[in-house]
């Protein structure tokens, strides 16, 4: 993967967080959970609700719907709830940091896409203080400089055409499908590309197998990031 005549770099890979760049170690589930209890009185279901691949507000209205709430009270306490979110994910992380870490392969990928000119990004349901205190905790927050994000809109399959527009603002190029990966490790990472007709690279390093996310549709799908030369290969193939 070589950077083309004039410097612009060739490609953007848009990278999902929990599962794909980290694993938190449940920091961000106890601290959805306190502060819904917090807020709310409960956290509905949470035992029994999957996160992969979810945005933030889609758990807290899923899980607030179920335990009965009204739509109007569910937005009368949204604003209080991600503060109190973002309080108790700081003291989770600091509680939490030294089980948490990079998903395997995970730096070594990241330091060869940037050596090839590769812009990096994130498109993740996590809202944006989730993802800075996660990623922060494992030294990984300063790679990404853009992204979109679960508060920019809570529907996942919206968020990459945020994404590509931040990283032209941030570096002057149009990336489109020709130019553009999206790395995930969930069947809803694979649903949200496919939407805005951008390749996926799976990784199975979260709850889902290479088969299942192949059957999902990805492009390609690995058991993980170790492998640095055959995922840069790969995603040469934009």
């Amino acid at each position: 993967m070589t950077v083309p005549a004039g410097g612009e770099a060739p490609m953007l890979v848009l990278f999902d967080i929990d599962g794909t760049l980290m694993h938190a170690a449940g920091a961000g589930r106890a601290a959805i959970e306190g502060a819904m209890v917090e807020v709310y009185g409960t956290s509905g279901p949470i035992d029994e609700l999957p996160f992969d691949g979810m945005t933030d507000p889609q758990i807290a209205r899923t899980l607030l719907r179920a335990a009965g709430l009204s739509g109007a009270a569910i937005d009368a306490g949204l604003d209080r709830l991600w503060t109190e979110y973002t309080a108790r994910l700081q003291r989770e992380v600091v509680e939490r940091r030294g089980r948490m870490r990079p998903a395997p392969g995970v730096p070594a990928i990241l330091d060869a896409l940037e050596e090839a000119g590769v812009a990096l990004g994130l498109v993740t349901g996590n809202i944006v203080a989730g993802a800075q205190g996660k990623l922060s905790a494992v030294g990984l927050w300063h790679r990404f400089p853009f992204g979109a994000f679960g508060c920019d809109d809570a529907d996942r399959n919206r968020l990459p055409p945020i994404a590509l527009d931040r990283a032209y603002r941030h570096t002057g190029t149009r990336y489109g499908p020709g130019h553009t990966w999206v790395v995930g490790d969930t069947p809803h990472d694979i649903a949200c590309a496919r939407e805005s007709g951008l390749p996926v690279l799976g990784v199975a390093t979260g709850r889902f197998s290479v088969a299942d996310l192949r059957r999902a549709g990805a492009n390609e799908a690995f058991p993980s990031l170790l492998d640095t030369g055959r995922v840069m290969s790969t995603l040469a193939r934009a």
